[in-house]
């Protein structure tokens, strides 16, 4: 849940916005844990905060659950003997302000009435406070502050009698974004939102079954490529073989643009598209529209390069690496001095002043959200001498902020929602700004002109159009200083 935050939790050099999770998931296969854990590795990017693993050895559950990144923990050969078992599911994390605790830790387990469940979620409840108020009320007890442990308790007081009836009673009251990975005694569940919001695939490994956030994480553990879970599906994994139900009414699919923007890896497969030909169809569809006299073409890497290539291509301009990113670098750690913390960046970021001096350089990134790093970025491009900059963003400005899994600020610090694009070009110190459409975006995916009535995708953050109710924002008749309260209540508790 986005949140009123107290900002100094954020890295300085770093404010882009992060998806709150990955969820790998394998049944029946032999060392399913050390190929879970393989799978998580190619999730890093979705969280980097926490990660787990759950298993299941035919007799009793075993898993474990730790802060920090995958390869700190799970990269050893033990992992096969600590977590036993031909079935397991695994989680990386990434968390808002507050609630980066080992308690909320996934994947999650409970013993039930009807055995054991292991949960891992990628996602956010829009109705997590209000259902969680209620469950409290009934004398219910949590473990954890996260959304995810709602959907356990729901599953152990429905009334129905086999486990995926109850596992789909408990979704049909929770709204929002969700990807989900249930393993029991028996069974592999995977189940997505009923707009399809959060991507999850599934695959197979020889004759075994696998669910992953990613196409990436199939190729990273041998797995082929199958099909994506459709927005509304679970699908059922057991010793019979895989079974698919549809519980919900029937809806429009309106999956995360942000996916193909930000989030997914170049190399992942979406719903069905290639991650980096939109990036880069999103740099052409850039250079078309907002053209401008310049000698070279930037990205600011990582994630501005495959838009920056096609702006190159289209504008007709030589491509170079004029930034150079340390990926030896961790998160900086936040100095007291504000000098000493703008020079953070550079940790991570360089200039390659051979491609920069004298020139008049267009910048390509992905987005810009708070803008504090493009504009430190523009400041080291312009001590490294370059004539002229001229920053491109590949997505429309954001000016909202998201209740479906990303943690992203507040309206109040997004550059966009409070300054015009002159305004943002003389805060920013570039001599040009000018930001993908939203149609641009639309067609960069290859379904032409938004539509207004049902959109294709959701768009929220660049359109505040959100594809759900915000039952818990309504409920407080708009104050958000109530949502708030009682969200750092949970988050401190």
């Amino acid at each position: 849940m986005s949140i009123k935050r107290d900002a100094s939790w954020r890295d300085p050099d770093d404010d882009k916005p992060r998806l709150e999770c990955g969820v790998f998931g394998v049944f029946g296969a032999k060392g399913a844990a050390q190929i879970t854990a393989l799978g998580l590795h190619a999730l890093q990017h979705r969280g980097q905060e926490a990660c787990g693993i759950a298993s299941f050895d035919g007799q009793r559950f075993h898993t474990e659950r730790h802060m920090g990144e995958v390869a700190d923990h799970f990269s050893d050969g033990g992992v096969g003997e600590r977590l036993p078992g031909e079935a397991a599911i695994g989680h990386t994390r990434y968390s808002t302000a507050g609630g980066s605790f080992l308690r909320n830790v996934q994947p999650m387990f409970a013993d039930l009435e009807s055995g054991g469940i292991a949960l891992a979620h990628n996602g956010n409840l829009t109705n997590f406070l209000t259902l969680r108020k209620r469950l409290v009320s009934e004398g219910h007890i949590f473990q954890s502050t996260s959304d995810s442990e709602i959907i356990i308790q729901l599953v152990a007081v429905s009334r129905k009698m086999k486990f995926i009836d109850r596992f789909i009673d408990a979704l049909s009251q929770i709204e929002g974004g969700y990807a989900l990975v249930a393993l029991t005694n028996k069974k592999l569940v995977g189940a997505r939102d009923p707009l399809g919001i959060r991507p999850l695939v599934l695959g197979k490994l020889g004759e075994n079954w696998v669910l992953a956030s990613e196409t990436r994480a199939l190729d990273m553990v041998g797995a082929s490529f199958v099909r994506d879970i459709e927005h509304g599906e679970v699908v059922v994994i057991s010793q019979d073989g895989i079974e698919s139900m549809r519980p919900f009414p029937a809806a429009r699919a309106r999956p995360c643009v942000f996916e193909y923007v930000y989030f997914a890896m170049p190399d992942s497969v979406v719903n069905g598209v290639s991650v980096y030909d939109v990036r880069k169809r999103m740099g052409r569809r850039l250079a078309e529209d907002s053209a401008v006299a310049a000698d070279v073409v930037v990205p600011v890497p990582d994630s501005g390069v495959p838009a920056a290539i096609g702006y190159a291509q289209a504008a007709g301009l030589p491509f170079e690496m004029g930034i150079i990113r340390n990926h030896y670098a961790k998160r900086t750690f936040i100095q007291p001095d504000q000098n000493l913390r703008a020079l953070g960046v550079r940790m991570k970021l360089s200039p390659n002043r051979a491609v920069l001096a004298g020139k008049r350089v267009v910048l390509v990134d992905d987005s810009i959200v708070r803008g504090t790093t493009d504009a430190r970025v523009v400041r080291m491009v312009r001590e490294a001498g370059a004539a002229e900059v001229h920053l491109r963003s590949a997505s429309p400005a954001i000016r909202y902020p998201d209740f479906y899994g990303i943690d992203m600020p507040d309206r109040d610090e997004l550059l966009a929602a409070n300054k015009s694009v002159e305004e943002m070009a003389r805060h920013l110190q570039v001599d040009s700004l000018a930001f993908l459409s939203v149609d641009g975006l639309y067609w960069a995916m290859g379904v032409g002109p938004r539509d207004p009535v049902t959109p294709q995708f959701t768009d929220h953050y660049f359109t505040g159009d959100y594809p759900t109710r915000l039952l818990d924002r309504e409920t407080a008749e708009g104050r958000n200083e109530q949502v708030d309260q009682q969200l750092s209540f949970l988050v401190e508790a």
